[in-house]
């Protein structure tokens, strides 16, 4: 028989940015009663998370310690032209951590797993099975909208973690490896060591579409795992994705496309690094936003995180100007010598950048010189990004 359930928040969605909003408000609100509602049996899915010191401000550094799997003091990047250590910190969060401690966290009636839902309003969740949530504030965090009302190319991805016979040679990761084969866009390789002898080898894609084979990437990191002499005893996991870059887009559009009047966070909001992809950052700056506001109503929820997102949204118009460069401006197999160019800038300016913290003074280095496209498209894609 079906019934209805009553709380105060109801999150549609247990992913990254469901389950940190879930933290979030029985850290700062245990008097909220809460429902995080998942169609898979677990939180976070299959991903690892990665993100650098200065991404998430000292005062929000609660939240995600406690889901800090590993830690490094640096990160090295390799060009065909250019090989570089740069000394800010880095982290990465598993998604058994974060389902683990959300367990934890929640009380048992909270978590609402494999249970799919069939729709959601400000104030209301329809389950599959008949079930029905009445809520003071809906939160739906259920992944991407409408992504054809944005101007879009991709990073892609394949990720797996071996352990090995014998310890590896890794002291820190290697966030970049792009001295390997151009390959559909612009190719690198992501390496985490995890312990002396796991690590974790992702082959990345910036790319102007999302798909994946799948046997081919799997090929290609083999291949590089073998190049650097380690010697594989098992693959202990794997995953893959293809992360949205954003050019463009009607931003008001999108947000409607994922529930008109429906408070939304990651993704489905728009909340993304326009050049990464990345929503770690932004679902951090989410989730800290909700638990300090005054009113979790349906309708408050959505001028709160619509607002945001649109804000959001508008400060970073100068990154999706700096992907259109990328995707339009640079041949596939030259889109490496941006990046290439970059990293040779200060070490503070590349952090703020990925933080989404550019000031007007690195936005001014970052276009100044002779840019390594040529000149005539990279003032194209510059004039056409205005949205």
């Amino acid at each position: 028989m079906p019934s209805t359930l009553s709380c105060d928040v109801a999150i549609v969605g247990g992913g990254l940015a469901g389950g940190l909003l879930a933290l979030a408000l029985r850290k700062k609100r245990p008097d909220c009663d809460v429902r995080l509602v998942e169609a898979s049996g677990r939180i976070g899915g299959n991903h690892i998370w990665s993100f650098f010191a200065d991404d998430v401000s000292a005062q929000d550094r609660w939240l995600v310690a406690p889901l800090v799997s590993y830690g490094w003091t640096g990160y090295d990047v390799a060009f065909p032209a250019h090989g570089r250590r740069l000394k800010t910190p880095y982290y990465s969060i598993e998604s058994e951590r974060l389902d683990q401690l959300v367990r934890e966290t929640l009380p048992e009636a909270a978590l609402m797993l494999k249970r799919k839902v069939l729709g959601a309003s400000a104030k209301a969740v329809v389950l599959a099975d008949g079930d029905r949530i009445e809520a003071g504030g809906v939160i739906d965090c259920r992944g991407a909208a409408d992504l054809s009302q944005l101007e879009l190319g991709w990073q892609k991805f394949l990720g797996r973690e071996f352990r090995l016979d014998e310890p590896h040679d890794l002291k820190r990761p290697i966030v970049m490896d792009a001295t390997v084969e151009q390959i559909d866009g612009y190719r690198f390789v992501y390496t985490l060591p995890f312990a002396a002898t796991r690590v974790f080898v992702e082959d990345t894609y910036y790319s102007d579409g999302p798909e994946i084979d799948a046997d081919a990437l799997r090929g290609r990191i083999d291949a590089y795992v073998a190049a650097r002499g380690w010697q594989v005893e098992r693959v202990a996991r794997e995953e893959g994705g293809a992360l949205p870059v954003a050019m463009g887009g009607d931003f008001e559009e999108y947000w409607r496309s994922g529930g008109n009047r429906v408070a939304k966070a990651g993704i489905r909001a728009g909340l993304f690094h326009p050049m990464t992809g990345y929503s770690l950052p932004d679902a951090v700056r989410t989730a800290v936003l909700v638990a300090n506001a005054p009113d979790l109503s349906g309708a408050a929820l959505h001028e709160l995180l619509h607002g945001h997102a649109r804000k959001t949204w508008k400060k970073r118009r100068f990154y999706r100007m700096l992907a259109a460069m990328l995707f339009r401006a640079a041949e596939p197999g030259e889109r490496y010598r941006i990046l290439e160019r970059f990293y040779r800038l200060d070490a503070g300016l590349i952090a703020r950048f990925y933080a989404g913290h550019s000031t007007a003074t690195d936005r001014l280095r970052v276009l100044s010189g002779k840019p390594p496209v040529p000149i005539g498209k990279a003032v194209a894609a510059i004039r056409e990004k205005r949205t």
